[in-house]
């Protein structure tokens, strides 16, 4: 009787620890709050910058945009890059950008290099096919989806073939005032999850629908309102 007893406590003690919610740190709803308004910030200083930065009809066709403040790139030799990075996408009904989610970017490569940089990367997909991309698990750049180095200049003539671009992502980079499209061949970029499950509950971001049923901290929303200032609402595919 009394091992029947344990079973059932030990049964109980069980599914109370599966049913409990994975604590959240505050420290990582600082975190998430930080990078949000950093990455919020480098767009604004991008879009504002005077005939340079990422042309308004690309961010105006655009579907995703993920940006990652303050990128380390580094090597002697073997090099690599690794940074955090804040992704928001726009409804496909509404046209509005919805609440961001996180991601990390990490890479290598090899050749001959030497000393360390710190760079802020744009990443802009114009169809939503590759706006998904970022819901998966981990994405490669070069494998899963190519990023090519996007055009820059504050207008882009009205004739533009977009399609020529939206196979992929357009990619951009910025160091010490220099805005220049950015080569990232290589690069992995992976769900972060800690400041996923300290904002939304979850550490993976799987349908970005779900996340605007989602209602993050007004530090958080600052990057999808960023966004929405720079850019129309344009359901183009």
């Amino acid at each position: 009787m009394k091992i029947v007893t344990l079973i059932v406590m030990f049964a109980m003690i069980l599914g109370l620890s599966a049913s409990m919610p994975a604590r959240v740190d505050s420290h990582d709803l600082d975190k998430a709050n930080a990078r949000a308004e950093k990455a919020a910030r480098v767009f604004t200083e991008i879009m504002d910058a005077p005939d340079k930065g990422i042309p308004q009809k690309i961010v105006d066709n655009a579907k995703v945009i993920a940006v990652f403040p303050s990128v380390l790139k580094f090597g002697l030799v073997f090099g690599g890059r690794a940074g955090s990075g804040v992704v928001s996408m726009r409804d496909e009904q509404s046209g509005q950008w919805q609440a961001p989610f996180f991601v990390k970017l990490g890479g290598g490569s090899f050749g001959a290099q030497i000393g360390g940089q710190s760079i802020d990367l744009v990443l802009v997909g114009l169809t939503y096919d590759s706006a998904k991309v970022f819901t998966r698990d981990r994405l490669k750049i070069g494998g899963e989806i190519a990023a090519t180095a996007g055009p820059v200049g504050r207008n882009l003539a009205a004739d533009t073939d977009l399609p020529t671009f939206s196979s992929g992502l357009l990619s951009y980079s910025r160091s010490r005032g220099l805005f220049v499209g950015a080569v990232l061949e290589g690069s992995v970029i992976k769900q972060d999850k800690d400041l996923n499950l300290a904002i939304y509950g979850e550490p993976k971001v799987t349908d970005y629908r779900a996340v605007s049923e989602k209602t993050p901290s007004a530090r958080v929303m600052v990057f999808s309102q960023t966004l929405e200032r720079y850019s129309s609402h344009n359901n183009g595919a």
